[in-house]
C-alpha cells in the first residue's frame, strides 16, 4: 500500500516535514522527455514532487538507450510521454500529471505553464523555437526557469529568475541564422567549454544534420544539478546563481566553473568566443 510520508521518509533531515509538504504540493513543467528531462523528471518524483505538467511528440529509439531514462528494448516506439507519465505514477500513485502529447507550442503554451511554479528545460538542443517561446512565457509570467545541459561528461546550468536577466537578453538570438543561434545556445551554456578538450571526434557534433554526441553520466550529473537548485527555487531556501552567473562542472575534468558574463553573448569576451566557435563549427 502507498503511503507519501513513508515514501519521502528517507528526505527528511535535508529537508524538514513542513518543507516536505510544500515540496509535495508545488507544481513543475517539464517540456522534453528524453535526455535530460526523463532524468529531471524521476528526480523530481522522488524529491516528493506530486503536480507535473509534462510534454513530449516523440518515441523511444534504440539510438536513445545511451542516456534517457525511459529507454529500454521493452519501450523501443512507445510514447516518451506515456513511459515516463507510467513511471512516475508507479513512484508515486498520487501524482497529478497533466500531458500534452503534441509538444509545446504557441497554442498551448499558456496551459503548459498555468499554475506552474518552475519550469525546466529539457527541450531537445536544437529546439530552439519552442525553447525560445517557453522561457519568453516564464518571463512573462514571473515564472523562474532553469536548464542544465549535458556537456561531454558534465553539466552547464543556467537560471533565469523573474526580475533577473531574461533569457533572450542572455543569448541574444534574434536576427541571427539558424545556426548562428545554436551556437550563441552553446556557447552562452558553456562559457569556459570545459568538455572541448577531450571530445575525440570533432565530426560527431554535427550541427548541420542536428546531431551530438551524449554520455549517461552528463545526463545523470544535470539531472542532480537541476533538482538541487528547484529544491531551493521552490522553497525559497538557498543561494541560486542566476544568469548571467552560471555553473559548469566537468566530471572528466575534475572541474567545476563559475562562469560570469555580464551581458551574455554581448560581453566583449563571448563575442570573441562566437566568432572562434562559428569558424569551427560552420567550417
Amino acid at each position: 500500500m502507498y503511503n507519501y510520508d513513508s515514501a519521502v521518509s528517507r528526505n527528511i533531515g535535508w529537508v524538514t516535514e513542513d518543507e516536505q509538504n510544500l515540496l509535495r504540493n508545488k507544481r513543475v513543467a517539464i517540456a522534453g522527455l528524453g535526455g535530460v528531462g526523463g532524468a529531471h523528471l524521476v528526480t523530481l518524483a522522488r524529491l516528493g514532487i506530486a503536480n507535473f505538467n509534462i510534454s513530449d511528440f516523440d518515441s523511444f529509439e534504440v539510438h536513445n538507450m545511451n542516456r534517457q531514462n525511459g529507454a529500454l528494448m521493452s519501450t523501443v516506439g512507445k510514447e516518451k510521454l506515456n513511459v515516463m507519465r507510467d513511471k512516475v505514477f508507479d513512484i508515486n500513485p498520487s501524482s497529478d500529471i497533466r500531458s500534452f502529447p503534441t509538444g509545446v507550442d504557441s497554442n498551448n503554451i499558456d496551459e503548459f505553464l498555468e499554475g506552474v511554479d518552475l519550469y525546466v528545460d529539457s527541450l531537445d538542443f536544437f529546439a530552439l523555437d519552442a525553447r525560445k517561446l517557453a522561457f519568453r512565457k516564464c518571463a512573462e509570467k514571473k515564472i523562474p526557469a532553469i536548464t542544465a545541459a549535458p556537456l561531454g561528461m558534465g553539466c552547464a546550468f543556467l537560471a533565469f529568475l523573474p526580475g533577473k536577466l531574461s533569457f533572450e537578453d542572455y543569448f541574444c538570438l534574434e536576427g541571427h541564422t539558424e545556426e548562428q543561434q545554436l551556437i550563441r545556445f552553446l556557447i552562452g551554456l558553456s562559457p569556459s567549454m570545459l568538455q572541448k578538450s577531450y571530445l575525440v571526434d570533432m565530426t560527431r557534433a554535427d550541427f548541420k544534420a542536428k546531431k551530438g554526441p551524449s554520455t549517461p553520466m552528463a545526463v545523470d550529473l544535470c539531472a542532480g544539478i537541476a533538482g538541487s537548485n528547484a529544491l531551493k527555487i521552490l522553497l525559497k531556501r538557498g543561494d541560486v546563481i542566476a544568469a548571467p552567473y552560471g555553473l559548469h562542472f566537468d566530471a572528466y575534468k575534475n572541474k567545476l566553473t563559475k562562469t560570469w558574463r555580464p551581458g551574455g553573448n554581448k560581453n566583449p569576451l563571448q563575442k570573441i568566443t562566437l566568432r572562434i566557435a562559428e569558424r569551427i563549427l560552420l567550417k
